[in-house]
């Protein structure tokens, strides 16, 4: 059963009940019809990424994670953690102001720097902690190049993995770039090594995120996620259900 009903969604924000609808369908196909989990969405505001701020590339993305949040967690709004050279914002966009907030969020944030992947991790983990969540968090984090600093990244990765959080990085721009070969370094870390479970996955969307059918991009978002819950409550690092 879905966190928030679809009467609420056609009531709430009727554009995304498509989204929401897909995104449940992907769910119950990877066994988590019913899971319960925090939806955080973290957005890349490099310099390279203003053609896809522009198009509404990343508007898109946001819309679409509503949508999968709705699923999981039923206070009706994302977390979204804005990153450049520093934490530019930390903030959340409701189901009922979803129409253009990420443009608005944007548009007061001034200078768009480089990639600190570090530094958004940590804003991440500071909110979850200081949430009190008990739910495992399924974290959106989306990129078009790679860290400014990569040690960092890694180290922020490797110590996230007792905390109940799943990285999904996902990629904008060409899948041949080796601006993602770092990203696919983080997706292959060893376990439990480096790890104590491996807590991060990795997809391209390509040149054109928006062209990404609904049902792919829910496959992809979600399809490491239930090996990372059985890891993770084998490990103690998720409660069992």
């Amino acid at each position: 059963m879905a966190a928030i009903s679809l009467r609420k969604m056609e009531e709430t924000a009727p554009a995304l009940v498509d989204a929401y609808r897909s995104a449940g369908v992907s769910l119950r196909k990877h066994g988590l019809d019913g899971q319960r989990a925090a939806v955080y969405l973290v957005l890349d505001r490099s310099g390279s990424m203003r053609p896809y701020y522009r198009d509404g590339s990343v508007q898109a993305l946001a819309d679409r994670v509503l949508g999968l949040s709705a699923q999981l967690d039923d206070d009706g709004r994302v977390p979204v953690v804005f990153f450049s050279t520093d934490i530019d914002a930390v903030t959340d966009i409701p189901l009922a102001g979803h129409r253009g907030s990420v443009e608005r969020i944007a548009a007061g944030l001034g200078h768009m720097g480089r990639t600190s992947y570090h530094l958004a991790m940590d804003a991440v983990i500071d909110h979850y902690l200081d949430s009190g969540a008990t739910d495992p968090a399924l974290v959106v984090f989306q990129t078009d190049g790679s860290p400014t600093s990569r040690p960092a990244a890694e180290r922020y990765l490797c110590k996230s993995a007792k905390l109940p959080l799943f990285w999904q990085f996902i990629g904008f721009g060409d899948p041949r770039s080796t601006q993602f070969d770092f990203l696919r370094r983080l997706d292959e870390l060893p376990v439990p090594q480096q790890r104590i479970v491996d807590n991060a996955g990795f997809f391209h969307a390509g040149p054109d995120p928006r062209s990404v059918p609904d049902d792919v991009l829910y496959d992809r978002l979600v399809g490491e996620f239930p090996s990372w819950l059985a890891a993770a409550r084998a490990a103690g690092v998720v409660r069992p259900s």
